[in-house]
């Protein structure tokens, strides 16, 4: 496939643009830059260098962001900037979406994907995807909260009860919930439900990919394939 086709799958434009980028030295591969769009090459396990940063050549694309306080994940914001502004623009142009959603004001880890049969494996309620959050409280916990998490519930629209799959205090305010449902506001309202308020809502996991500890507010990185968030099950 040609430099500039390979361009073309990858967001960076239209077919003219993606010339352009080539003609202008703006790609490097191996170290040497590549200023002819008609040469070929082999799209599988290419990585080209564009503005200094690695770029792997993918069919589909997964990436995680730290998702800083303030952004919304919405494609049409309100109140607030969309995170989406926070990708480069080949990201954007190929219809990256945030895979389920963050509150403005909850930060940590976002994934974001324009494979549409792994953002449904994800996010469908059914398929039961853990999420781990560090939760800052208000108040320090009432001795039996854990065990009222775990148990069950009751949200303030569902009569049926919501179970935590995991609750852990690590300190009289700090605690790591998992969950594995996706309700609106759903871990701010648990802990409403137990008598307490959240201060401050981190996200650190999803399915088995952790948040790196040095990946900093509002950069990303990109994941292997589904199997990084899935495990050895990938799909």
């Amino acid at each position: 496939m040609t430099l500039a086709d390979i361009l073309f799958t990858q967001g960076f434009g239209t077919r003219y643009d993606c010339r352009q980028i080539v003609f202008a030295g703006a790609v490097s591969i191996n170290g040497r830059v590549a200023d002819d769009p008609d040469e070929n090459f082999e799209p599988k396990g290419l990585v080209l260098t564009w503005r200094g940063e690695e770029w792997p050549v993918c069919e589909k694309a997964l990436i995680a962001m730290n998702k800083p306080e303030g952004y919304e994940c919405s494609l049409k914001p309100s109140a607030h900037p969309s995170v989406m502004g926070l990708l480069p623009g080949p990201l954007r142009k190929r219809a990256v979406q945030p895979v389920g959603r963050l509150d403005w004001d909850t930060t940590g880890l976002l994934l974001f994907t324009d494979d549409g049969k792994l953002l449904h494996r994800l996010t469908h309620p059914k398929k039961h995807v853990d999420k781990v959050y560090l939760v800052e409280l208000c108040h320090p916990m009432a001795p039996d909260t854990c065990e009222k998490l775990l148990s069950g519930v009751v949200l303030d629209d569902d009569p049926k009860p919501v179970c935590a799959k995991a609750a852990r205090m690590l300190a009289p305010e700090r605690l790591e919930l998992t969950i594995s449902q996706g309700k609106y506001h759903q871990v701010k309202r648990m802990v409403a439900a137990c008598g307490n308020r959240v201060a401050k809502l981190h996200r650190i996991r999803v399915g088995s990919y952790e948040l790196p500890e040095n990946l900093e507010p509002g950069k990303w990185v990109w994941l292997s394939g589904p199997e990084a968030v899935l495990g050895g099950g990938g799909r």
